[in-house]
């Protein structure tokens, strides 16, 4: 930092050597920075305190210094409570800490400025100099120092006077060598009225001048490497440091010669106050100067924090480059554990844990936010602890080949140190998981979060990114392989993704396989299964009453299932309908949410899943059939039918007209085509004659577990390429109003 200020004084003072008094031909241009203005004196006066800045290659650490100077200054401090006027009785600081070598050999090296600029202000503020006068001396005595430094040792200089008083103050009454030194100093250690003006009209100002000297040794020791004169905004707030620096110690002369106005008048000043104008004027002024450098150095951590971000995005991204022998440099570098030697808990002993636990593993890391869904974790659990039952060895240990991690992210993470309900719902999510879990948020540093928003399409809704054992990427979101098969997708990689599609077809075992044993078991030639959706009651009713009365009319064996709607915002509706559905008889319906949720989220990972492999949709039997019932679902009711686990027909809610009419109309075919034949003869030789068949729509949310959103798809009904459109949309879900945002075909 002290170098980006000597660079910006090299450039303003354009090569001129001219000395402080010598008449300058410059014009003087008020300066302007955010947070502070300077007057046009002001600007003139920048320009004659930086002609006496003359810093040598030498660098005084004054950090130690300094916290020797604050703990003179916090206890030399009148205690208003205390009748006897002793001084704050604070603890005192580790004896390692002042007397350390290196402490002594800076007091070795400064030692004399410091007495010299003591003296000087104390010798000038007794001969009647002027402040400004007095405070430009100490500038050209301290030429050689860095802004800092010159700031800290004035301090220096003003706590060997100040600490001097209130040390004879406090020990006049124990110690005849105190009272004797404070009579002759005429220190006024019996006037309590006196006292109480020193202590209380330089309190305020006393405590500006540290916090503003704080400021400025916290500034210089920012590294130049992210500070530096590229950044124009930076570079004009930070030019302001030398104005600070000369009213505190402006403000350091203003007490000491009051203090030696005191002493030296001794017995005079017995009944007079101290005059506040001048210190409440300063302690102003210094407060306006410490909020403008507070300020500046948030916006210079934000700044470094931004850059090394940007580092540490760079080495994460070729990390995962790179071959590995096995997977801690990459595990480390994404789960930061800085000092934290645990930095996991394990879910089923709820102990602390080092990552050498997942050394040479296969990782599946659970990345979401802290709304993850408890429909969405419910599922998670339920594969997860199958898969570990089924995979006890004779020992009674489970040999899973992967491990899974929890990974939360908080962004930004100053929202969890900022609200305790983050923290409880952190724990409370951790609590109910039985896989490892990261110990923290915080673990998780910003950099790592953004890689996972650039390479792994991470928006907040969880993906499950898995790694093999050498840390490389196997899959960048694997959750819709775990929904669609659930472990029966290991290694999770794209081969094993194409391998279980070329087995697949569009059949019902396909759609409803892992969610309902109920269903499941109804899969057998001679039944006829209809599965259903929608949100409207009074549809339902009349298409499941009428569908029965087909079938009893028929003779043939009709199972139905209610399987609710998509769109998880109509969450407790779908809640009371399926009650409804159950409540009357209508049909079979789930009375676990989670279920509805699953069936849903299956057939959209389906899609998803073919859309991540680039197959073409107008070939691709699964594909149009999962687009028919997502596309059917956004219009309303709609309707799959299916003779075993044979998918006869997927269909719109005109399916309820078809059922209804069956006594006039395809009644008569059932003996001669068979009960799906009649059905479907009619309802698409007829009812959709009438009708017709809409053309497609899907919404694909914008953080779509894919990380992909297709750039072209065709209409099912009509094969013209459809439309893209973006839409916003507010979801109510548990009482949680978000925005969406989706692309629309």
């Amino acid at each position: 930092m002290e170098s980006l200020i000597k660079s910006q004084h090299a450039q303003q003072l354009g090569g001129h050597s001219t000395r402080a008094g010598q008449t300058q031909t410059t014009e003087m241009v008020p300066a302007t920075t955010e947070g502070l203005t300077m007057s046009s004196d002001e600007s003139m006066m920048l320009k004659l305190i930086q002609q006496t800045h003359s810093p040598d290659a030498r660098e005084v650490q004054v950090r130690g210094l300094l916290s020797l100077v604050e703990d003179i200054l916090d206890r030399a401090t009148l205690d208003s409570d205390d009748s006897n006027a002793s001084v704050s009785m604070l603890p005192l600081p580790t004896e390692d800490k002042l007397m350390q070598s290196s402490m002594m050999s800076v007091l070795d090296s400064v030692s004399y400025a410091i007495d010299r600029v003591a003296c000087e202000i104390a010798y000038k503020s007794l001969t009647g100099s002027d402040a400004h006068e007095i405070t430009m001396s100490v500038f050209e005595h301290l030429s050689s120092f860095h802004w800092h430094g010159k700031l800290v040792l004035t301090l220096a200089a003003f706590a060997l006077n100040y600490g001097e008083f209130w040390l004879l103050v406090q020990f006049h009454s124990k110690n005849q060598l105190a009272k004797s030194l404070a009579m002759l100093k005429l220190v006024p250690v019996q006037n309590r009225v006196t006292l109480e003006s020193v202590s209380h009209g330089l309190n305020d100002l006393i405590r500006e001048m540290k916090s503003v000297t704080a400021c400025v040794v916290e500034l210089s020791e920012l590294p130049d490497r992210y500070i530096t004169l590229e950044d124009p905004h930076l570079s004009r707030i930070i030019s302001t440091i030398p104005i600070a620096v000369y009213w505190t110690i402006r403000s350091i002369v203003a007490c000491i010669s009051q203090i030696n106005m005191i002493t030296a008048m001794g017995h005079e000043m017995m009944n007079t106050q101290m005059d506040s104008w001048e210190t409440s004027m300063l302690a102003n002024k210094l407060k306006n100067i410490h909020d403008h450098l507070a300020e500046t150095l948030k916006l210079c951590y934000r700044h470094i924090e931004t850059q090394r971000s940007s580092e540490s995005l760079k080495m994460l991204h070729s990390l995962f480059d790179t071959t590995h022998i096995d997977n801690m440099k990459i595990l480390t570098a994404l789960i930061h554990p800085k000092n934290h030697s645990t930095p996991l808990q394990d879910g089923s002993t709820k102990r602390k844990v080092h990552l050498d636990v997942l050394r040479r593993k296969t990782v599946l890391l659970l990345i979401s936010d802290l709304d993850i869904s408890e429909d969405e974790l419910s599922i998670f659990e339920q594969i997860y602890t199958e898969s570990r039952r089924n995979l006890l060895g004779i020992d009674g240990k489970s040999h899973m080949p992967y491990e899974v991690v929890w990974v939360p992210v908080v962004d930004p993470i100053e929202d969890y140190e900022r609200y305790p309900s983050l923290q409880n719902k952190f724990e409370a999510l951790r609590e109910a998981m039985p896989w490892y879990t990261v110990d923290s948020p915080k673990l998780i540093e910003r950099h790592a979060v953004e890689f996972m928003r650039e390479r792994w399409h991470f928006m907040n809704k969880p993906i499950l990114v898995v790694l093999d054992p050498q840390g490389n990427e196997a899959s960048l979101n694997a959750l819709h392989m775990i929904w669609i098969w659930g472990t029966e997708a290991f290694p999770f990689t794209r081969a094993r993704e194409e391998e279980l599609w070329r087995n697949e077809t569009l059949t019902l075992n396909l759609i409803v396989d892992g969610i309902d044993s109920v269903i499941f078991n109804w899969i057998n030639p001679e039944n006829y299964i209809f599965l259903y959706g929608g949100d409207d009651l009074d549809w339902i009713r009349r298409f499941t009453m009428a569908a029965k009365a087909t079938a009893k009319d028929s003779n043939v064996k009709l199972e139905m299932a209610y399987v609710g709607k998509r769109n998880h915002s109509h969450r407790e509706q779908i809640r009371r309908i399926s009650e409804a559905v159950r409540a009357e008889n209508l049909s079979h319906s789930w009375a676990e949410p989670a279920l509805m949720w699953f069936f849903w989220a299956r057939l959209e990972s389906m899609l998803y899943s073919k859309i991540q492999l680039g197959k073409s949709d107008d070939q691709d039997e699964v594909m149009q059939g999962i687009k028919k019932i997502l596309s059917y679902d956004k219009l309303g009711g709609w309707a799959l039918l299916s003779k075993g686990a044979e998918i006869v027909m997927i269909t719109h809610g005109v399916i309820e007209r078809t059922v209804t009419v069956y006594d006039r109309t395809w009644k008569t075919h059932v003996p001669t085509k068979g009960y799906t034949k009649a059905m479907y003869d009619h309802h698409h030789d007829e009812i959709l004659r009438e009708t017709g068949n809409p053309c497609s729509h899907f919404d694909f949310h914008i953080t779509s577990r894919s990380g992909r959103i297709p750039e072209k798809m065709n209409c099912f009904e009509c094969h013209r390429p459809m439309e893209k459109y973006m839409s916003f949309a507010c979801c109510h879900d548990d009482k949680l109003l978000d925005q969406d945002e989706n692309y629309n075909f």
